[in-house]
């Protein structure tokens, strides 16, 4: 099991994921989708992508990005481009383009949704199954998923809980989560992080 942290907009925060001693394997920044809370200015990003990344991967969360806006990021830090909304075609055309690795984003709502992933097997590095809320942080019905195959490199996420990883423990996901390790105000809590990081890392011990 791995993680993945999603939503990052502050310089404290990310420090704090990236000294961790059990720091994730991915770090999501959401930069082109300003309708959510965790939406991030590129000025603002290029200072906190300038911080060393150590063992970490640097995400670009992405929907139905414009050519114009992948030229603008293009040199950026970015170790995966995280796409929703974008069709196989236009994901090999962005792989090839700007050689980088893919997680396509698959939204959840029924069994035909999950079969998609078939048509992104040959263009992504990694699948992620998500709900349809996108920054809402909706549930979806995992349960959808078990008959996907071990072999497939897959990330899960969805409005999971700390308390909903052990349920995960012989999946071999990459669990990412943003909105459960958030305050009231919708702020990321290191108290949630630590907790969250270290729970994965116990699993997996």
């Amino acid at each position: 099991m791995e993680a993945k942290i999603c939503g990052v907009k502050d310089e404290l925060t990310l420090r704090y994921i990236l000294n961790h001693s059990n720091a994730p394997r991915f770090i999501g920044f959401i930069i082109n989708y300003k309708k959510s809370k965790r939406f991030i200015e590129l000025k603002k990003l290029n200072k906190l992508l300038s911080i060393n990344k150590r063992s970490s991967k640097y995400v670009a969360v992405l929907v139905k990005p414009s050519n114009d806006f992948l030229e603008k990021i293009k040199d950026l830090n970015f170790d995966y481009y995280q796409l929703y909304d974008v069709d196989p075609e236009r994901t090999k055309e962005i792989k090839t383009k700007y050689k980088i690795k893919i997680i396509t984003a698959i939204t959840v709502s029924n069994k035909e949704d999950v079969e998609k992933y078939k048509n992104y097997l040959e263009i992504s590095d990694i699948i992620l199954f998500d709900s349809a809320g996108y920054h809402k942080s909706e549930n979806f019905d995992h349960s959808l998923l078990k008959d996907i195959p071990n072999s497939l490199k897959k990330m899960i996420a969805g409005n999971i809980q700390i308390e909903d990883i052990p349920n995960f423990k012989n999946s071999d996901y990459i669990i990412d989560i943003s909105g459960a390790l958030e305050d009231d105000r919708g702020k990321k809590d290191i108290k949630k992080i630590d907790k969250f990081l270290n729970t994965v890392h116990n699993i997996n011990s």
